[in-house]
């Protein structure tokens, strides 16, 4: 049985793609493009993908 605690651990990790995305000026840029994208949209899009990452362990290391 996991204690409270380290599930409240992992549960902090959600907060990574929210703080990479409320940072705007760091990807608030049009180069590095990567086929013809700006920086600013693949930034964002990656996001989406790592997010679903993250979310999914952290589901995965909490549930009961």
């Amino acid at each position: 049985m996991q204690k409270k605690g380290r599930n409240k651990a992992w549960n902090a990790l959600l907060l990574l793609p929210y703080l990479a995305m409320l940072w705007v000026p760091f990807y608030n840029a049009a180069e590095p493009t990567w086929w013809g994208f700006p920086f600013f949209y693949w930034y964002q899009l990656l996001w989406v993908l790592i997010c679903s990452a993250v979310i999914a362990v952290v589901h995965a290391m909490t549930k009961p």
